[in-house]
């Protein structure tokens, strides 16, 4: 739970303090939201914005978070047989070739991200090279090509997007309403003032939880998703051994947004609807009933 806490708490976050600085530029400028089309069109633009700068720097976040060390001349047999295996899977995927690295953790884990299908970055911990045999090794690796390889980077980040757009939107909107019945209709269309920026503040938390919840739901299908495509690239049977070795593995230690993008999720919190990925038996599950 506290990893799922930790993601929705710097998703709000970010959106409460982006919300202040459009606020306090919004006043310094002048700016003017007098209809719900200029509105839309705001919400549109900043919620999209702050979603595609995020992914337009996703690579070199990871690398500065979790420390990892890209491979650009195989140093020792293990480097050698993960740059090739990943080449291989790229080219059967149908994607260029993503930068490989590893990062120091004894969990077993491993993720993808970066801004395109040809532009990505694929790294696995230490913990997992340690704990897996090569066989697992190779499906966790195609778990992350074929996270590459579906757009899944692009997809969530659009995802993300339509939320924002709709979390801004509507916070400002209903903040206008009820500062409206306060002020008695003093106000121009309800906005201005302290407590108007107030709530809009406490509408976009509430809001921006309750998006979080839409956000994990494409996750959790995106990793059946990804899982399907390891079992085409490597075969079912391996696709489900890693799956069970990571059962035995401890919770995710994967902070902010690549607790999404990890191939293991973290604690299960109460209620599956906060997780970023579906329980590890749901998944083999789906892959012995053959759903790839």
């Amino acid at each position: 739970m506290k990893r799922i806490a930790l993601l929705l708490a710097t998703n709000l976050a970010i959106l409460v303090v982006f919300s202040i600085v459009l606020n306090i530029l919004m006043t310094v400028f002048g700016v003017q939201l007098d209809n719900t089309q200029t509105l839309l069109l705001f919400a549109a633009m900043f919620g999209f914005g702050g979603a595609f700068i995020s992914l337009s720097i996703s690579k070199w976040m990871a690398k500065r978070s979790t420390g990892a060390q890209v491979i650009t001349q195989p140093r020792n047999d293990t480097e050698r047989w993960l740059m090739s295996t990943v080449e291989g899977q790229a080219r059967r995927a149908g994607i260029k070739m993503p930068e490989v690295a590893i990062y120091n953790s004894p969990e077993p884990n491993a993720f993808a991200t970066g801004p395109s299908r040809n532009n990505s970055l694929v790294a696995v911990s230490t913990g997992l090279l340690q704990s897996m045999n090569k066989d697992e090794v190779e499906a966790v690796l195609a778990h992350e090509v074929s996270h590459v390889a579906n757009g899944d980077m692009v997809t969530m980040t659009l995802i993300q997007g339509v939320v924002n757009t709709f979390v801004i939107f509507l916070a400002r909107l209903l903040a206008g309403v009820v500062n409206n019945a306060l002020s008695g209709n003093r106000q121009r269309g309800g906005r201005g003032g302290f407590a108007y920026y107030g709530l809009v503040i406490l509408f976009e938390i509430l809001f921006g939880f309750l998006a979080s919840i839409v956000v994990m739901y494409f996750s959790r299908q995106r990793e059946y998703r990804a899982d399907a495509g390891a079992a085409r690239l490597v075969g079912a049977p391996k696709m489900i051994a890693a799956l069970n070795r990571l059962k035995q593995g401890r919770e995710s230690q994967l902070d902010g947004s690549l607790a999404a993008f990890g191939i293991k999720g973290g604690k299960k919190p109460a209620s599956e609807l906060l997780l970023t990925h579906p329980p590890l038996d749901k998944r083999i599950a789906a892959l012995q009933q053959g759903r790839f």
